[in-house]
């Protein structure tokens, strides 16, 4: 799966431009706010109809106007050519390809699979147990429509529980108690199998880039631990309907579930420098693409933003050869910043500045 070109209108600070990206790797250089994270953000939201960088579409609208207006010429894995087109107005999003309008996000999930490596992503490590649970349900959903499928149930279940509780109504907020046990148990097992899996490929490249001997995994502690079936789990949600009701919310179930980054037996985040941290939040991404390319036999399209910064050349060089597995790759760096070693670079490499895109020198075709 490749990008050959993208176009946008109207997208954040970036000139409305047809940007050429046929290559393997494409650099984009330039200082912060010069439009090299609004690019990677425009390749995501074509990918997944949504963005990694706010939860409103109308903040990636361009001061002044309307609508947007995302545009990507892209070669499958098959070799096929397929058109991907989004367009945001008036608070409606519409995505197609191929001119065929999508009407349903997991349609368009499983066509081009793409991971973000963002400074934030530091949280996998150090921040709270919902930003692991993200990340998992992230990294099982880009390969199972199944784990998707039943995820999504879960949460429709647990939001119309959560209001019942809210409305005072037990009788209704048990009525969704079957949902919960039935889809919860089936991701619990699912996790805990993924986490398995995982923990055959992080430890590995946690030693290898690291130069350390850290047996780096993943725990899974379950919410639902004591639970082996359905009526396990019922017979938990109805004994703690008092505490639900206090607080208004369900206080157990797989929202709940603990996955914690264990160095050694011990808990990574409590003694890591942010060095260490920061280098084991970019491996749970390198992780997270090779175990797409296990289970799947796909190799994803990777979107790399500033984040290499902090490596000294000896991990960057070890981090960049672990990070083998895509079918293309596209990195941002600071001016100046040594990207790929002494005289390396990318298959094309842009300046941005202002967001304007500049290639071999001479400004890009303007996007009508």
């Amino acid at each position: 799966m490749r990008i050959v070109s993208l176009g946008f209108k109207h997208f954040r600070n970036l000139e409305d431009s047809l940007i050429e990206t046929d290559g393997e790797r494409v650099v984009f250089i330039g200082s912060n706010g010069a439009g090299k994270t609004s690019f990677l953000e425009a390749v995501y939201m074509l990918c997944y109809a949504s963005s990694f960088r706010t939860e409103n579409l109308k903040e990636a609208v361009k001061n002044g106007f309307k609508d947007l207006t995302l545009k990507a010429n892209v070669i499958d894995d098959d070799g096929m050519r397929q058109v991907i087109e989004m367009n945001y107005s008036a608070g409606v999003r519409r995505t197609s390809i191929n001119g065929r309008e999508i009407k349903d996000r997991k349609e368009l999930m499983y066509n081009i699979p793409c991971i973000v490596f963002a400074h934030d992503d530091i949280e996998f490590v150090k921040g709270e147990p919902e930003q692991r649970r993200r990340f998992f349900d992230q990294t099982m959903s880009m390969y199972s429509p199944q784990y998707y499928l039943c995820y999504r149930k879960y949460r429709t279940a647990l939001r119309q529980r959560n209001a019942a509780i809210k409305e005072g109504d037990r009788a209704l907020a048990g009525l969704y108690n079957p949902a919960l046990a039935r889809y919860g148990l089936e991701i619990e097992k699912m996790r805990s199998a993924a986490v398995d899996e995982f923990n055959l490929i992080f430890p590995r490249l946690y030693r290898s880039v690291s130069g350390e001997n850290t047996e780096l995994t993943i725990r899974y502690r379950p919410s639902w631990k004591d639970a082996s079936c359905e009526e396990d789990i019922l017979k938990i949600l109805r004994d703690t309907e008092e505490r639900d009701s206090l607080l208004l919310t369900t206080t157990s179930g797989i929202h709940r579930d603990r996955f914690e980054v264990m160095a050694d037996g011990i808990t990574f985040a409590s003694y890591a420098s942010t060095g260490e941290q920061r280098l084991a939040s970019l491996l749970f991404r390198t992780a997270q693409s090779a175990f797409f390319h296990s289970k799947t036999g796909r190799k994803p399209l990777l979107l790399i933003d500033d984040v290499l910064l902090e490596l000294n050349g000896e991990r960057r060089a070890a981090y960049l050869e672990s990070i083998g597995n895509y079918s293309q790759a596209f990195f941002t760096f600071l001016p100046d910043e040594k990207y790929f070693g002494e005289g390396g670079g990318g298959d094309i490499v842009y300046s941005v500045d202002k967001g304007r895109f500049v290639k071999n020198g001479s400004r890009l075709q303007k996007n009508h």
